[in-house]
C-alpha cells in the first residue's frame, strides 16, 4: 500500500444557479435585511439581535403549537418532546439579551432617537407567544390592522384555545376534576388562576412523578420558569439602558415591564408545590 498523502476530495462548487445551501437557508435575504437608520455603529447589533429574537419567537411558536396539537390527540409523549425542545430554544433566545444587556443610556441613545414609535410590544410573533401562554387581549391586535395577514393570524390565535387551555382539557379527559367553567372560558380572555386548577396539580405531584401527566407539568414548568427569566432580563436590560423613563411605543418602560415580570406562566403549576 503506497504512503503517499492523499489530497481531500474537493467539494462540489460549481452550480448553475445559486447554493443549495442559500437556496434552502435564504442566508443572502437574511444577511441583508439590516438597514440602520442612524450613523452610530452599535445600532447595528440591537438590529441584529432583535431581529435573531424574532426567528427565536417564530421556532418557539412552532414548537408551541406542535404541542397543543398532540394534547388536542391526546398525545402527550409528542407534546414534551416539542416543550423540551423549545426549553432550548428558550435559552437561546434569553442569550439574545447578553450583546444588550449592558447598554449605557449614552449607547443606547445614540440611536434610540431611530426607533421612534417602534417598540418590542409591537412585535406579532412574540404577541402569539403571549397569546399562547394564556395571555390574551383583544386590544393587542391594534397596532397591527394596517397589516391583514399578520392581524388575521392574531385573531386566529385569539380565539384559539391557548396551550395552557389544551392542558387543562386534556387533564379532564383523563378524570381530573377540573371545573366546568375553566373549559368553557371564553379563550379569547386572558386565563385566570383557578383554585380548583390548583387542587387537580396538587394531585398530580402528589401522585407518581413518574406518571406522563406528573411529566407533562415539569415540561410546561421549565418552559414557564424560562419566560419568566426572559422577562426579568427584559427589564433589566432596560432599566440598565434607559432607567425609569417612559419607553418607546409609549409604553410605561421599567414600570410596564415590572407588572409583567410579576405575573407567573401557568399560575396554578407554581402555587399548588406549597400543598405538596
Amino acid at each position: 500500500m503506497s504512503h503517499e498523502a492523499f489530497e481531500p476530495e474537493t467539494p462540489h462548487l460549481d452550480f448553475e444557479g445559486t447554493t443549495p445551501y442559500e437556496d434552502y437557508v435564504r442566508a443572502d435575504v437574511l444577511t441583508h435585511l439590516q438597514h440602520p437608520l442612524s450613523e452610530d455603529p452599535g445600532e447595528m447589533v440591537f438590529l441584529v439581535t432583535t431581529q435573531v429574537m424574532e426567528l427565536w419567537f417564530t421556532v418557539i411558536v412552532h414548537e408551541w403549537e406542535t404541542a397543543a396539537n398532540a394534547l388536542r390527540g391526546d398525545d402527550i409523549p409528542t407534546a414534551v418532546d416539542a416543550l423540551k425542545r423549545s426549553v432550548r430554544e428558550l435559552e437561546a433566545l434569553n442569550a439574545s439579551w447578553k450583546p444588550l444587556g449592558q447598554l449605557t443610556p449614552a449607547q443606547f441613545n445614540a440611536y434610540r432617537g431611530a426607533l421612534g414609535e417602534g417598540s418590542g410590544f409591537q412585535s406579532a410573533m412574540y404577541r402569539r407567544m403571549e397569546f399562547l401562554l394564556g395571555d390574551k387581549s383583544a386590544s393587542m391586535l391594534v397596532p397591527h390592522r394596517g397589516a391583514p395577514r399578520t392581524h388575521a393570524e392574531l385573531e386566529k390565535a385569539l380565539h384559539e384555545p391557548s396551550l395552557y387551555d389544551e392542558v387543562l382539557r386534556l387533564l379532564a379527559r383523563r378524570g381530573h376534576a377540573v371545573p366546568g367553567e375553566v373549559l368553557r372560558r371564553d379563550v379569547s380572555r386572558r386565563y385566570e388562576p383557578s383554585p380548583r386548577v390548583e387542587e387537580v396539580w396538587t394531585a398530580v405531584y402528589s401522585g407518581d412523578e413518574r406518571d406522563e401527566v406528573a411529566r407533562l407539568g415539569e415540561a410546561l414548568t421549565d418552559v414557564a420558569e424560562l419566560v419568566w427569566r426572559w422577562r426579568n432580563d427584559h427589564l433589566v436590560a432596560t432599566r440598565r439602558a434607559m432607567g425609569a423613563k417612559a419607553g418607546t411605543g409609549g409604553s410605561a418602560g421599567v414600570a410596564w415591564l415590572e407588572k409583567r415580570a410579576r405575573n407567573n406562566v401557568f399560575p396554578e403549576l407554581w402555587t399548588a408545590r406549597s400543598y405538596v
